[in-house]
């Protein structure tokens, strides 16, 4: 029985450090070598539990949906809570990011890019267009708004821009309000 508690141990082990190999570096920056390394076993055994780095990707990426799931309350409060979760919240398991933006990193492969689609779209994008007045280009400024956000997190982490990297989130709330009403066409509460 201690062998197979091994086995779980060392498989989970590998998935945790992939995770924030290809959070961190992406698919291409990360080799089956390296996440071996970090866990100190050979890279065949790597290979044994998983079959290819693409499964290994797969497997170690498919946690990121969970995250998508969309907080609980009003359509109104979702603008400040993805705020939130985008921008401030710590994804220490995919290197301090949201999984949405550690799996940009990797978006040059189509199953990324399409499960990135489709957390978007599906998971954020369809309810966010709830708040948009009108039907004329209702989608595209919500789109525009989910631009907004995903770009203010990936300048924040990924890129680290100084002014933004410092920023709370008290100083982001009266500019979240600004853009929710411009896009929107209505005001939306931005202390979440």
């Amino acid at each position: 029985m201690a062998h197979k508690r091994d086995r779980e141990a060392t498989r989970a082990r590998l998935l945790e450090c992939s995770r924030l190999r290809f959070a961190r570096d992406g698919y291409d920056g990360t080799s089956v070598r390296d996440v071996a390394g970090d866990v100190g076993v050979d890279p065949a055994l790597v290979f044994r539990y998983f079959g290819s780095k693409s499964s290994l990707f797969t497997e170690a990426m498919a946690g990121s949906s969970a995250p998508v799931v969309l907080p609980d309350g009003p359509v109104e409060e979702l603008p400040a809570k993805l705020m939130h979760q985008l921008v401030f919240e710590d994804w220490s398991e995919y290197a301090g990011e949201h999984p949405l933006i550690a799996m940009l990193r990797s978006a040059g492969h189509e199953d990324t890019k399409d499960r990135l689609r489709q957390q978007v779209c599906e998971g954020y994008l369809d309810v966010l267009s709830q708040l948009a007045d009108g039907n004329e280009d209702k989608n595209l400024r919500t789109e525009l708004f989910g631009a907004w956000l995903l770009g203010i997190g990936i300048l924040r982490t990924a890129v680290g821009t100084p002014t933004l990297a410092k920023a709370t989130e008290e100083d982001l709330r009266p500019h979240l309000a600004a853009v929710a009403e411009a896009l929107f066409g209505r005001p939306v509460p931005t202390d979440g």
